[in-house]
């Protein structure tokens, strides 16, 4: 199941929420641009693998090249690269790069349902701090329970996942319309719907702890700590940036 709207409306336009939308979507069209291109080797002409992959694997975060770069170690770098961007700077840039259409439209479905509720209680400059916060701070998350791993691990769902952690705190009681395959749409409270997907997130981070388990993205390329940990940041940051403030006079209409 998974969300088509909520009933929920807004007293400001979320610039910010739709911004992000857009700059994902056209960072998504670039990296779809480099699919057909090939990166060759100055020195002996040959092909060393796709420009798709270079480009993930430079700006996603690495964690194993993170955890070299954070003990001052020697990163080990793909053939015929010399350099990359500072690794901590990959914890922003990976969340604006997807893995496919599916994973681009699946997040930004959930940032466009309750990220302008969001944005609208924090304010346009504070939900943007807000949101690259969290999304760092699931970023690490994640990497503290893979430093090992050379698989990049990339997307906005850590960052969506704090957004949806402050929905939780701010909104519980509000309608989320959910579409149950095949022919279903049901008003499910917030609490439950995002409660229940949170329990997923955890159950399945929790089930990965294991020595051959340590691979960045888990099992069917979902980074289940990154969600887990942005939600529960999420809803700690919200907390801070006073997204409580007025709650009870909101309720009200809620």
């Amino acid at each position: 199941m998974f969300p088509i709207g909520d009933d929920n409306p807004t007293r400001r336009t979320a610039y910010v929420t739709y911004g992000l939308i857009a700059l994902n979507v056209v960072i998504f069209l670039y990296e779809m641009s480099l699919q057909g291109q090939t990166v060759v080797s100055a020195r002996s002409n040959q092909t060393l693998g796709s420009g798709l992959d270079y480009f993930l694997r430079d700006w996603a975060v690495v964690p194993v090249q993170l955890t070299q770069s954070l003990s001052g170690g020697a990163i080990s770098h793909l053939p015929g690269v010399t350099s990359e961007p500072p690794e901590l700077l990959t914890l922003v840039s990976s969340q604006f790069l997807h893995g496919g259409f599916m994973h681009l439209a699946g997040n930004m479905l959930f940032l466009w349902i309750f990220g302008n509720n969001v944005e609208d209680k924090l304010g346009h400059v504070k939900y943007l701090i807000f949101y690259l916060g969290c999304g760092i701070l699931a970023g690490l998350t994640q990497w503290f329970f893979s430093m090992g791993s050379a698989i990049p691990s990339l997307g906005a769902s850590g960052a969506i996942a704090g957004v949806m952690g402050a929905y939780i705190l701010r909104f519980p009681k509000v309608s989320v319309n959910t579409f149950i395959p095949p022919l279903f749409v049901l008003p499910i409270p917030a609490f439950v719907y995002l409660g229940i997907w949170f329990v997923q997130q955890a159950f399945s981070s929790f089930a990965s702890i294991g020595p051959t388990t340590h691979t960045g993205m888990e099992e069917g390329g979902v980074a289940y700590w990154a969600h887990a940990g942005g939600f529960v940041f999420g809803a700690l940051l919200g907390v801070m940036f006073g997204l409580l403030k007025d709650r009870e006079f909101d309720q009200t209409y809620r």
